[in-house]
């Protein structure tokens, strides 16, 4: 097993400086303004209706499917 890490210590230490495909640029750094605009989308297209009647179908199919 020490061999197996020590191969991959190895790979991750020579990987080149520039390779980073997780790193983002922010175009937007205001995230609670974000948050807001999504949550007002969220409603304003009925969305949270959907999302209230599946909870309440799925919480009902729960219980007519469980034993006991």
């Amino acid at each position: 097993m020490s061999h197996y890490s020590d191969l991959i210590s190895q790979f991750l230490w020579h990987l080149p400086v520039n390779w980073t495909p997780l790193a983002q640029t922010v175009s937007d750094p205001n995230l609670m303004g974000q948050i807001q605009k999504s949550w007002s989308h969220f409603i304003q297209t009925g969305q949270v209706w959907a999302l209230l009647i599946g909870l309440v179908i799925g919480y009902i199919i729960r219980n007519l499917t469980s034993y006991g």
